[in-house]
């Protein structure tokens, strides 16, 4: 029965996908960020001027629990909040010339740390488990398979 369910596809990915969280999260510790907080300033940096409901909606949280770590990481110096040009309203969210080493210092972390989970697959087995997850990644959104720039992009993640 274990190995029945250790072999269960829904079972391995999350179990994956956890272990490489807690393994990078170890790592991170010493930046004293949260895995909540290097979320939002990794999006953020694909996403500068995003208003924080666009965020808020690409992060599936909600916008109060946005709010909150934004305000942790202006604090910090990391993040700032703009007015929009059109709708007084609206906070557009850009990461500050501070959050740049960070950033940097976090993709290394996760660089090691998918080293770390890849050791021992051959790097053309590496290029076709990217494919697989997303080709599954684009079945589950109803969209056409990734191609080779949707492909790096989800490596880079």
């Amino acid at each position: 029965m274990t190995q029945e369910i250790e072999r269960h596809l829904g079972f391995l990915l999350h179990d994956v996908a956890r272990l490489l969280r807690k393994r990078f999260d170890r790592r991170a510790r010493l930046l004293g960020l949260s895995r909540a907080q290097w979320s939002v300033l990794a999006h953020l940096s694909r996403n500068e001027g995003i208003h924080q409901g666009g965020l808020a909606e690409i992060l599936e949280v909600e916008p109060i629990t946005l709010a909150r770590l934004i305000d942790r990481l202006e604090a910090a110096g990391l993040v700032e909040r703009r007015p929009d040009d059109r709708d007084r309203r609206l906070k557009r969210l850009f990461p500050t010339r501070a959050a740049a080493p960070v950033l940097e210092r976090m993709r290394a972390l996760g660089a090691a740390t998918r080293e770390e989970a890849l050791e021992g697959i051959p790097p053309d087995a590496r290029e076709r488990l990217i494919d697989v997850l997303g080709t599954m990644k684009c079945n589950l959104l109803g969209l056409e398979p990734a191609g080779d720039a949707a492909r790096d992009e989800l490596v880079d993640a």
